[in-house]
């Protein structure tokens, strides 16, 4: 069983190739996400290609837990996107889709919810303080975009 999709949008006044460059530099992101405080690429993969993994530290107040992701599509200047694993368990996938335009170009991030029921009900909120994860990815989401908008458009 998973819930349906969070998805947001918001329109960023930067290329595309810099949005995709700023979503798919893990070791960076940090700089834009609410929950991510630190990512790092797992030897050998050298940046975001398919197949590659990254280990994610994240915070929630007090919080603290691990993840893994495996990169499942890495197209520049389009799509980004990523399955999280915790425990073993695969927990979630996030994507973004750049869609350029003469004015910059539109940024959607959505989540896609891969937890059981188990972990959904029991381990994540225990984990994480989190019992509406829609609703939290949702406003996550919202200011995740805001920052990313911000970090975008100061960089052309």
């Amino acid at each position: 069983m998973t819930e349906d999709p969070v998805r947001v949008s918001v329109h960023v006044d930067a290329p595309a190739e810099v949005v995709y460059d700023l979503v798919s530099d893990v070791t960076g992101q940090h700089r834009f996400t609410e929950e991510c405080t630190r990512s790092q690429w797992v030897h050998p993969a050298t940046g975001p290609e398919v197949g590659a993994v990254f280990r994610g530290s994240n915070r929630n107040g007090p919080f603290r837990w691990a993840t893994t992701s495996e990169v499942v599509s890495a197209e520049p200047g389009r799509r980004f996107r990523y399955l999280v694993r915790s425990l073993g368990t695969d927990v979630a996938e996030w994507e973004y889709v750049i869609e350029p335009g003469d004015d910059g170009c539109q940024v959607t991030e959505t989540t896609y919810d891969r937890r059981n029921a188990f972990f959904r009900y029991v381990i994540a909120p225990l984990a994480t303080g989190v019992w509406d994860r829609s609703e939290h990815n949702r406003r996550n989401i919202e200011r995740t975009l805001d920052n990313l908008r911000r970090v975008a458009e100061q960089r052309v």
